[in-house]
C-alpha cells in the first residue's frame, strides 16, 4: 500500500521530551499536529535492537499500536572508528541517567587515549547517525537514515550544541557542531538528512 502523511493529521512523537516534539514539528514544516507519547501516558519500550534503524522502528511501532495513531520516532548517536563504532546505539546511555554528556565526553577521551596507546588506533574518524521511523497502527512502517561524517576533536569546543556536539567537527568545516550557528548545523546534520528523505517520500 502507498504510505503517506495527510496534512494537519495528528502524529505521535515517540518521546517523553516535549522539546523534541517541537523540534520534530519544525522539521515537518508545521504541517502536522505533533503530540508526545509522554503526554498520552504511553510507556517507553526497552530499546532491545542492535541498530539505530531497529530501535527507531521499535519505538515508532510501539507508540503507533498503543495509541492507534501514526507515530514517528528517531534513534541517533555518535560512532567512533577508534572505538570500533562505540558509543553508537549506546550514546545516550554513556551519558548516564542524568544525561551528563560532559562526563561521557571525558570517557570517550580516556578510551581513545587507551586505544591509541595499547592498540595503536590513531584514527579520529567519527560519524553521527539518525534513523527516523514512521509507523502506522496497521503495522506498516517507513524508515530513513541520515549520516554525517567528521572527526573527533579534544579539548571540546563550543557551547551552542548539545550532547556530543562539542567534540565533533564535520568534514569540510573548521568548527565543531557546538561552534556552529544552529541554522548552519541544521542544514547539514544527520537529523536534517533523515527528515529530508522523509519529506521527499511521504509529503
Amino acid at each position: 500500500m502507498p504510505l503517506h502523511l495527510i496534512p494537519d493529521q495528528k502524529l505521535i512523537a515517540a518521546t517523553h521530551n516535549p522539546g523534541k516534539a517541537v523540534e520534530i514539528s519544525a522539521m515537518l514544516e508545521g504541517r502536522y499536529k505533533v503530540i508526545t507519547a509522554g503526554s498520552l501516558g504511553l510507556p517507553e519500550p526497552p530499546e532491545t535492537e542492535v541498530s539505530f534503524i531497529g530501535n527507531a522502528i521499535l519505538k515508532a511501532r510501539h507508540a503507533a499500536m498503543s495509541a492507534g495513531m501514526v507515530a514517528l520516532a528517531d534513534d541517533s548517536g555518535l560512532s567512533i572508528e577508534a572505538l570500533d563504532g562505540d558509543p553508537g546505539i549506546y550514546s545516550a546511555r554513556w551519558a548516564g541517567p542524568y544525561k551528563d554528556f560532559d562526563r561521557a565526553m571525558e570517557v570517550i577521551e580516556h578510551k581513545m587515549r587507551i586505544a591509541r596507546e595499547t592498540e595503536s588506533k590513531t584514527s579520529l574518524n567519527a560519524w553521527f547517525t539518525c534513523a527516523l521511523a514512521v509507523a502506522w497502527p496497521e503495522g506498516h512502517a517507513a524508515v530513513f537514515e541520515g549520516r554525517v561524517d567528521g572527526e573527533i576533536v579534544f579539548p571540546k569546543r563550543g557551547d551552542k550544541g548539545f550532547g556530543y556536539d562539542p567534540i565533533f567537527r564535520p568534514n569540510g568545516y573548521d568548527v565543531t557542531f557546538a561552534e556552529m550557528d544552529p541554522e548552519t548545523k541544521d542544514k547539514i546534520s544527520h537529523r536534517h538528512l533523515a527528515f529530508e528523505q522523509l519529506r521527499a517520500a511521504l509529503f
